[in-house]
């Protein structure tokens, strides 16, 4: 358990610290009330522009309009293809089993706990082999850019019905 215990706290820390560097954009709306929600009792929904087996809870703010906290979850086998953003995103990965590639990085594997922070314009995708939560940070209105091998943009059409195949990936028996 004291494993489990230290994964949970180093989680914990880690969200505390992405809420104190991303609280200042996301006060502004701020109501003055306590907030208090479980993953068990949010309603995710579909995003518009992700494929669907990924849905998200807003926490904090609006994605639509502008700084958002949300819980991103993507389900067993989803992937998001090649894209970026135009805000920045921070992502701590809360549970589940996945990557996220970066190009001109180094792939992040998805492990409770891990963190990364993605500059606007950085072009990356996801793949969640167990399903996935993720607690994101965005510092604008929430948009998705789909790219093509080569970096040149994409329609969210064209993206979404290429193969989502990725390099190791094993067909079930």
């Amino acid at each position: 358990m004291t494993g489990r215990s230290n994964r949970i706290q180093a989680v914990l820390i880690m969200l505390g610290a992405a809420a104190v560097a991303a609280s200042a954009p996301a006060q502004a709306k701020d109501t003055g009330q306590m907030i208090a929600m479980t993953p068990q009792t949010m309603k995710f929904t579909a995003v518009p522009g992700l494929p669907s087996c990924a849905t998200a809870a807003t926490l904090r703010g609006d994605p639509r309009s502008g700084p958002a906290w949300v819980l991103l979850k993507l389900a067993s086998g989803c992937r998001v293809p090649w894209h970026w953003h135009t805000p920045n995103e921070d992502l701590v990965v809360i549970s589940g089993q996945g990557t996220l590639e970066m190009k001109d990085g180094k792939p992040l594997p998805f492990v409770p706990g891990a963190y990364t922070s993605l500059p606007s314009h950085h072009v990356h995708r996801a793949s969640c082999t167990r399903t996935c939560l993720l607690f994101d940070i965005a510092d604008g209105a929430f948009d998705i850019h789909y790219v093509d091998a080569s970096g040149e943009e994409i329609s969210a059409d064209q993206a979404l019905k290429q193969p989502a195949k990725s390099k190791g990936t094993k067909k079930k028996k």
